[in-house]
Formats: C-alpha cells, structure tokens, sequence
C-alpha cells in the first residue's frame, strides 16, 4: 500500500489507549472524513448484540457521517445501560475532537465480553488519536493494526475503479460464523454514492464475502462491516464499477481472515456446484465448512471423502446419493454416489505438501451455486481457546 491507494479526504490515526494489557500494543483507532460522507451498515444477528452495534445501526444509513473511533481490548458486550453510555461517549469525544455533531460518528469495538469499560483512558486516546490523524498510508495501516486482537497479521486491501479509490482493513482471526462472521471491516471510499446505493452494494458484497466465511460457526457480539464515501474525488462510478471495487475488497478482507484463522494450517475453499438453488448450495458449503470432523481430516491430511459427502448429507438439503461427486485438489473421490479408487497415501502427500485444499462437490440437480472459505481444526485452535479469558 503506497500514498497514492488512501482514498482522498479520509484521515486515520492508531494509538495505545490502554485497553490491552500488553503495553506496546495499539488498541484505539480513529477514521475520519474531511466533509460528511454517505454510510452504510451490516451487522451481527445474534440477539446479544454489543452496545456499539447497537448505538452504530440506529445511526444507518446516513448521508452525513464524518467517522468512526474503534477500540480493540474490550467488546463492550453483555455491559448494560452503562455499556450504551459509553458507546455514546466514545462517539461524542471523537466528534468533538473534530468539531463535528456526536450523531455523525460511529463507535465499533472489539476484545473480552462482559467488561465494563475503562472510560477514564478513553478521553487521553482519542485526544492524542486526533492528534495523529493523517492521511497517509503509514496512518491507514497503523489504524489498521490498532483494531486487531488475537489476529497475527494486519489485513487490509485497495482498489482503484475510474479514478476513485477505495481502502478496506478489517480483523477477525476466530469466532467466525456468517451472518456475520466475528470481524470488524471497514471500507472508505472517495467516490460520490448515496447511502442506498451504499446498502445495496454492502448486501451484495457482504453476502460473497464475509457470508461466505466460516472457521467454527460462532457468529458474535460484535460483528460490524461499514461502508462509506465522501465524494471527494468528484468521481461517480456506475453501479456496476462500484459492486465489482466493494466486492474485491470485501472478498480480499474475508479471505485474509481466513488464512489468519486461530491455529490454522489450511485455506479451504469449498465450490458447491448443480444444486437445486443457491441457497441450497450455501447450506451445503456452510455444513461442510464447520463440520468438525471434516475440518480435524484436513488438518491430518486425511483425504476423507466419507466425511465430506456426510456433512453435505446432513446439511439438510435435498439430494440423492447419485446426484452427488466430490472432487478433492483436482482428484476425483466420489462419482455420483461412488467411491473411486484412489491411492490414499499419494492423495494424503499432496494435502500435507501445500496450505491450499480446493473441495468441489458436483451436483446434477440445477443451477445453483456457492463459493465458501474455511479453515481446518487445529490443536493449537483447540489449545487458544481452552485459554482465552472471559
């Protein structure tokens, strides 16, 4: 990422505020806009939603937003009336840090649930946050790296369509389920879009991307995906231009989740191909990617055909043993409703040879579809949360 990939008018700043106990850590990050920019929102469908969440949703769609401050350490999930408060406090520091209105600003937060949150640091870091605004990639990628929490990597991805410029960085490395998969991600742009537009093409890159992620199936607190643009390039790309960029970065920023997942030593991508619909083959492709006994096979390279086919079999869509044929890294192992011979010892080499496992299951029954991302199950997943903290 070089200058020129920063869309124009957006500013960042990444700081230590104190939320996490590690005291190099960066933990508060800080977007924002030089003039009020259009939003849009996605975000969890757990009933147990953090206060962020909910004080962010009931500010989109917006025409008029100038930012967002994100703090990584703490959730503030499960926190009360007091939880909502801060929420709105975090907002309100940061819009006045700027001189701008507190509804103007939304507040994203990640981390512990249950905490209550050290307001006395927070007035200190957003202070010096803005402070540090700037406009430049080295900000945007420190910005990047203050949201992350048990992640190893800083994730970020830019595109360029017709002269505007688009910049997405999220973090999410477990608890990753669809709608939403346990992430925060945020993408700015400075091409001219109304918020309507702006949820339409959210939906649609959403549904591809992050939709279609899964490491075990646990679907959070906290789950937050922003889209926003403030026009300043002057550049109004066509609907068209605008879904293919969003989508690019959406479909990056997933994937980079993946490949970070807690413990994981496979990339697993799943085509589901001939179903009825593609609503059927998503949830064929989603009982497969969080099919515990599938995903212990690929961390053992064990080309388990068996396992696979059953996960299809009880994700509860309709099909016949014969409308079904798997195929594992280019090998064929299930010939409609078949076993094919094949040499397990060769087929285990190949899976223990690469990071990359490509699984397509092949059906006769129709036209749909689905592309799916997960993981294998690892011990070290196992040996993380066994000693994370609530």
């Amino acid at each position: 990422m070089t200058d020129s990939d920063v869309p124009l008018g957006w500013r960042f700043a990444g700081v230590r505020a104190g939320f996490k106990a590690d005291a190099e850590a960066l933990d508060l990050a800080l977007v924002v806009s030089d003039r009020p920019a259009a939003g849009a929102g996605m975000f969890t469908t757990n009933r147990v939603c953090a206060a962020p969440v909910q004080v962010s949703r009931n500010r989109l769609p917006s025409k008029s937003i100038r930012g967002f401050v994100v703090n990584s350490g703490n959730a503030n999930a499960c926190t009360g009336e007091q939880g909502m408060r801060d929420a709105e406090a975090m907002c309100r520091l940061a819009a006045q840090g700027i001189g701008a209105e507190e509804v103007s600003f939304l507040v994203c937060s990640t981390g512990v649930i249950g905490r209550p949150m050290r307001m006395e640091i927070v007035p200190d870091g957003i202070g010096r946050a803005v402070q540090k605004l700037g406009p430049k990639a080295i900000d945007a990628e420190t910005a990047a790296r203050a949201i992350l929490t048990t992640d190893t990597v800083v994730k970020t991805s830019v595109r360029t369509i017709g002269g505007a410029k688009f910049f997405g960085f999220a973090k999410g490395a477990a608890m990753i389920g669809p709608n939403m998969a346990t992430m925060l991600a945020f993408v700015v742009t400075d091409a001219v879009a109304d918020s309507e537009t702006l949820w339409a093409i959210l939906r649609a890159a959403v549904d591809a991307s992050f939709h279609s992620i899964s490491v075990e199936g646990h679907t959070s607190t906290n789950d937050t995906v922003l889209l926003l643009a403030n026009g300043a390039s002057g550049v109004s790309p066509s609907r068209e231009e605008l879904q293919k960029a969003v989508g690019e970065v959406c479909i990056d920023l997933a994937q980079a989740i993946i490949r970070d997942s807690e413990g994981a030593t496979k990339f697993v991508t799943i085509d589901v191909t001939g179903a009825r619909s593609d609503a059927d083959a998503r949830i064929i492709a989603k009982s497969i990617a969080e099919d515990a006994l599938v995903k212990a096979a690929l961390f053992g390279n064990d080309p388990n055909w068996g396992r696979i086919c059953s996960a299809a079999g009880h994700s509860g869509a309709p099909f016949e043993e014969r409308d079904l044929s798997l195929v594992v890294n280019g090998s064929l192992l299930y010939d409609r409703g078949t076993p094919t011979p094949f040499d397990k010892a060769k087929e285990s080499a190949r899976l223990a040879a690469g990071r990359e496992i490509h699984l397509e299951l092949k059906f006769t029954l129709g036209e749909g579809k689905c592309r799916f991302w997960t993981s294998d199950l690892s011990y070290d997943y196992v040996r993380l949360n066994a000693e994370y903290t609530t």
